[in-house]
């Protein structure tokens, strides 16, 4: 994939009125760090702790001169102002992509930015000949995952303690998070798991989540 494919996308996104997605420069990246250390300060412990330290962008961030990497970042605009951001994961060996993170400052809200992302995350997907596409949504808010749920995926399972939080001020707690998920590979792409292969319970789950492939 090239610079242009991902910006074709990210101009594609359908973020609100006076907004737009571009790709991370690498002098926007102490900005960037800057701006997520105000807007969500969650982030500073866990997961996404990773994009606040630079050399995590030098390593992995996907840049016009480096575009072998394997993190996309793009930066929400408004105006000539960041405002906001939105990362993925791409794994070629899997032939998939992980929605990582997508922040807004506080008073930017209400910019599509989840909904866009996740949109933007698809095309690339499709593009690429990607075969899946997911992302956690955390339980301490319902926000993630009416995104998920508004853009069409599917919600696979609940992880208990996958993630560190800050929970209240000096508190960090492992937290339960959605899994949700979009199949991007054709069904006779699918091994169906024989009945033989699954206990009781497994079999349950399976039931419960994939009925729509039945």
């Amino acid at each position: 994939m090239i610079a242009a494919d991902i910006e074709r996308f990210a101009t594609s996104a359908p973020l609100a009125a006076g907004y737009r997605f571009e790709l991370l420069t690498r002098t926007e990246v102490p900005a960037l760090i800057d701006g997520l250390s105000t807007w969500h300060r969650d982030i500073s412990v866990g997961g996404a702790s990773c994009y606040l330290q630079e050399q995590y962008y030098w390593s992995k961030a996907f840049f016009t001169d480096a575009q072998e990497q394997d993190i996309v970042v793009l930066t929400l605009k408004h105006g000539n102002e960041l405002v906001g951001m939105f990362s993925c994961k791409l794994d070629l060996a899997t032939e998939s992509i992980y929605a990582g993170l997508g922040v807004t400052a506080p008073e930017h809200r209400g910019s599509n930015l989840a909904h866009a992302g996740m949109l933007f995350v698809e095309a690339v997907g499709r593009h690429l000949g990607m075969g899946f596409i997911f992302c956690m949504a955390t339980l301490k808010h319902p926000y993630a995952q009416r995104a998920c749920e508004r853009a069409g995926w599917q919600l696979i399972g609940i992880t208990p303690g996958y993630d560190r939080e800050w929970t209240a001020p000096g508190v960090v707690q492992r937290v339960y998070e959605a899994i949700y998920a979009k199949v991007l590979e054709a069904d006779d792409g699918l091994l169906a798991p024989q009945p033989h292969n699954l206990t009781p319970r497994t079999q349950a789950m399976f039931d419960s989540i994939f009925r729509f492939r039945d």
